[in-house]
Order: C-alpha cells, then structure tokens, then sequence
C-alpha cells in the first residue's frame, strides 16, 4: 500500500507537506488562503479530506484521574506487547474495539470489553463472498425495508446468537443507522470467536473508574491492569473553519451540496458498502468538477 501511494504520488507529481497542520481557510478575494502551522498557501479550490476519524475521543468518566494503571485511546494503541499477562478493559466495541480487543486475546491479555449500548457485527465475508459486495449487491436489488428484515436472520445464520454473550442488536436497523449516524456496523476479524469461546468477556457499559479498576452499570466491579478507550472519533475541521466560514464560505458541506461552490468535502459521508469505496468516488466528482470550472472560466477569459 506504501508503495503504491509513493508512485501514484510520484507519477503525477504530487508532493505532500507531511508534519504539517492547517491553521485556517478563510476567503480571499475569489481564492482561498490557507495558513498551515509552517507556511501559507493561496488556491482558487479546497478540498478537505481529512475524514471522520481525525480527533480521538474520550468521554469524562468519573474517577478517571484516580485510575493507577495505564490509560490510552485506541489511537495510541499499537501492538499487545506491553499489555501480555495484564488484565485489560476496552472500552466501546466498533471496528477499532473489536480489532483491538482481539489483538490483545491473542497476545496473552486477560480482555474484556465494556459494550453500553447495542452494535451491528457483520462477517468479513458471507458465504465466502466479501460483506461489501453482498451489502451493493443487496441494496440495489432489495428494498430497504427487506434489506433491513433479512439481514439479521443471515447474520445470525453466519455469526449465531449472540445475545447469549452480552451483545443485543440495536433497533435501528444497519442502513438505518448508517444513514442517520454515519455509525458503520463491526465487521468481525475474529474477535465474535474469542467472545463466544470465553476469551474476551464482555462488560455492561462503565459508570465509575476507581484506583484499580472499573465500575459497571449495574455495580459489579472488575480490576484491570489497563484501560483502553476506543471511543471513536471526531472530525477536525471546525479546528481551522471559523462558523461564519463554514455558513459562508463552505459552500460543499458534509450536509449539503451548493453547486455554485469551490470548496469541497471528501470522505464525510458513511456509506454501508465501504467508506474507501464511497472516497474513491467523491475524489473523482470533485476533481470532474473543478476541471470543469476552471475550463468554463478559461472559455470566459478568451
């Protein structure tokens, strides 16, 4: 993958500014002007693909400052290395949770997972054919609403009741909750195996942390060596677009689309069959447009 971004960077003359931070986008004149934390540059288009997952999250839960093992956000999680023969809580169960709670089981951690509310968990595959293909294929044949009734009756064929470990199936159906959240469903790696084998345990949701431990929504109490927030993330663009910006100047919203626009968004929008898949395809649309544009200002000029 490295290699590929390096030549495809490389052939079309790309050269990326790494290390570096915008500061702010505000209009000047037709152009916008951007200042980054080391230069500043003025261009008659932006596009901001800096994505969803840009700013770790990590919710106030009471008693945290006196927790005296170790606490990171999924963010910093790299390798279960530090944490073999820890017990472990990871807190939260999307893809990041799930993938970081199976990596640690694999790595000798004593992990548990505490789930608050309901989570959709799909396989990778379905029938050997990949979830992404069966999920375009579903949504251009079926209804919605049949999608939404047949899913869960073939994912418990393929993934079994998983309500008996603790996992409830939220009421809001997948496309549902992808539309009106943009929150994309678990697509299980390997960990629904280890839960259903008793190697990862899964916690009701957490009220309190206390010096050694956790407290659950119900009161039980567990001891964890280490605790793990994959609480997801927000996107960082209101860090460097001032209000009046994005209601001014913003003309392509994550929300919205102004066709009289010259800033675009790309990589805001969840999509249920894979959100490269749906980035490929706004890259394209924005760069069409913009190459559109700048021709009929060029015609206008001669």
């Amino acid at each position: 993958m490295i290699e590929y971004l390096d030549s495809y960077a490389a052939n079309f003359d790309l050269n990326p500014r790494f290390g570096d931070t915008a500061r702010s986008v505000r209009r000047n004149g037709n152009d916008w002007f951007i200042q980054s934390a080391s230069s500043s540059i003025s261009a008659p288009y932006v596009v901001v693909a800096s994505g969803f997952n840009t700013e770790p999250v990590i919710p106030s839960v009471p008693g945290m400052e006196n927790f005296r093992g170790k606490v990171i956000h999924s963010a910093e999680y790299i390798n279960a290395r530090p944490f073999a023969g820890q017990s472990v809580l990871v807190i939260g169960m999307g893809n990041s949770g799930a993938e970081v709670a199976l990596d640690l089981s694999e790595g000798g951690a004593r992990t548990s997972i505490s789930l608050r509310n309901g989570v959709h968990i799909i396989p990778r595959d379905l029938f050997g054919i990949p979830i992404q293909l069966v999920a375009m294929l579903a949504t251009r044949v079926l209804p919605s609403t049949a999608s939404e009734t047949l899913f869960p009756r073939i994912l418990d064929l393929a993934l079994g009741n998983l309500s008996k470990h603790g996992i409830r199936r939220p009421t809001e159906g997948i496309l549902r909750q992808v539309a009106s959240s943009a929150k994309i469903p678990v697509i299980d790696v390997g960990t629904v195996r280890k839960i259903s084998d008793g190697a990862i345990r899964i916690a009701p949701g957490i009220s309190a942390i206390t010096e050694d431990g956790a407290i659950f929504v119900g009161g039980n109490e567990g001891k964890f060596d280490a605790i793990i927030f994959a609480t997801g993330y927000r996107p960082n663009y209101r860090s460097f677009l001032q209000a009046d910006d994005i209601k001014n100047a913003t003309d392509r919203t994550p929300a919205g689309q102004n066709p009289d626009s010259t800033f675009y968004f790309v990589g805001f929008k969840n999509s249920v069959t894979g959100l490269l898949r749906q980035i490929s395809r706004e890259a394209v649309q924005a760069a069409h447009d913009i190459v559109h544009r700048r021709n009929e200002l060029m015609h206008r000029s001669s």
